[in-house]
């Protein structure tokens, strides 16, 4: 991708402009015409553009509100002879970076571009981050595997069933399910079955008629018809009651549901995803569930690992929930240093990325300094952690290594190597209360060594 398109039917603005650009060591490509830059949009696209207003053919106004119409975040810096006030107010309406008249100034030009380029990578990752804010965040194998029964999922209908420890982010899957589907501009209804009473819930999925009830003063939408067209998530399912499981069942087969008091049906247009962190199955076993639904929710079913089968997601998540605490409470965002990143990838999390995010925000608005280290914590995180898992490490490494290969990962063995002598280091100054003398002796490495790795490895574990 070139970094800078320049479009000017005049040869010498665009010498001009080519000439300071490789000084600047910016990648270029020159356009004579706003057609030519228009056929190459097809190819690829730029971070700037440079244009002039009146050209042959297409003029750069046309060219600009074409460009903003599928890429909004390319700033144009409009050059133009014509230095009035209507080319200018024209340019800003049409969402012009910057408006240059001619002659300019060429070192002018070159610091105007510099900063709409870095308008431009700024704008790329705010769109990423909104991007991924909305899905979910994982590189893990096991995550992996999620995002790619989405795409798999995306022109489907089929019914699907997650199933997920609380906290592993069940809704946020289901939205991605929605969102990515034929229906996604219709509506997504989300309702807990767990937590409105038994006696209400059926009214609050099916809706009632006036005077079906005492209370009912008047007639009411559930939530089948609120989500006409679009998708019903339907959370903890396995707390669903015997009587709306005879319901749900019969919705599902029908195709139509009756409102409480109602004589009439209604047709359903709706994409059930249902959600629960029990097993199902031994539900069915204890009576608990019904057989049928279970194989009528069970089309396509999602597991959802738990956090603590994709440890190395948690310094991915926990930078990105810092950054997300910072934007909401309106303060700087905070960092971890790597020794406190190493210490939570080592935490077991039974609460999963929800109790992950929620350490996040309460170090955002606790911690007093920029660099969160371990001392800043909870109490009940400064312990030394407690890695439950089956298998001895050598077990552990294995997979790690296994993964990183399937992944196509390069240099494994440095990264491997770090992480090993880092967790051996910190573990050893924590057992000694940071006295690094013990520590390399128990070790069994010199004192310089130490501390020369403790610089490599960016720990900032201090001599008592």
């Amino acid at each position: 991708m070139n970094s800078v398109w320049i479009i000017d039917d005049d040869r010498s603005i665009r010498w001009v402009l080519e000439k300071s650009l490789t000084r600047a060591e910016i990648d270029f490509k020159s356009f004579p015409s706003a057609d030519d830059a228009l056929l190459e949009l097809k190819r690829g696209v730029p971070q700037v553009v440079v244009s002039d207003i009146k050209m042959p053919g297409s003029s750069g106004l046309d060219f600009l509100q074409i460009l903003h119409e599928k890429y909004p975040l390319i700033p144009v810096i409009i050059m133009t002879a014509y230095s009035d006030l209507d080319s200018a107010v024209s340019a800003f309406q049409g969402g012009a970076f910057e408006y240059l008249p001619k002659p300019f100034d060429i070192n002018h030009a070159v610091e105007l571009i510099v900063r709409a380029l870095a308008q431009s990578q700024r704008k790329a990752s705010e769109a990423e981050a909104a991007v991924v804010s909305k899905d979910i965040l994982g590189q893990a194998p096991a995550m992996q595997e999620v995002f790619r029964a989405i795409g798999r999922l995306a022109q489907s209908n089929a019914t699907v069933l997650i199933n997920g420890e609380s906290g592993t982010g069940k809704e946020l899957v289901a939205q991605a399910l929605h969102r990515h589907s034929a229906r996604a501009a219709q509506p997504f209804i989300a309702i807990n079955t767990a937590a409105i009473p038994k006696d209400l819930l059926e009214s609050e999925l099916f809706g009632h008629e006036r005077g079906a009830f005492t209370g009912a003063a008047a007639t009411r939408q559930g939530r089948f018809q609120q989500a006409e067209g679009g998708t019903l998530f339907l959370d903890e399912i396995g707390d669903m009651p015997a009587e709306l499981q005879t319901r749900l069942l019969r919705v599902l087969s029908d195709g139509s549901y009756y409102r409480v008091g109602g004589q009439q049906p209604i047709k359903a247009n709706v994409r059930i995803i249902t959600a629960t962190h029990q097993d199902l199955e031994e539900r069915v076993k204890q009576g608990l569930f019904r057989e049928d639904l279970f194989h009528r929710l069970n089309v396509i079913r999602l597991r959802l690992p738990p956090l603590r089968e994709r440890r190395e997601d948690i310094p991915l998540l926990a930078s990105f929930f810092l950054q997300k605490s910072a934007r909401e409470l309106a303060v700087a965002a905070k960092q971890f240093s790597a020794a406190t990143l190493q210490h939570l990838s080592q935490q077991d999390f039974p609460g999963n990325v929800r109790q992950l995010e929620n350490l996040c925000h309460w170090l955002t608005v606790m911690t007093p300094s920029q660099s969160i280290e371990i001392s800043d914590l909870p109490n009940e995180w400064r312990s030394e952690s407690v890695i439950v898992a089956s298998g001895d490490w050598s077990e552990q490494l294995a997979q790690h290594a296994t993964s990183a290969l399937q992944r196509g990962d390069e240099g494994i063995m440095d990264h491997l190597t770090q992480q090993f002598e880092r967790t051996l280091i910190l573990q050893a100054l924590q057992h000694t209360h940071g006295r690094r003398i013990e520590a390399a002796t128990l070790l069994g490495i010199g004192r310089n060594t130490l501390t020369r790795k403790i610089q490599e490895l960016g720990l900032d574990s201090k001599d008592e």
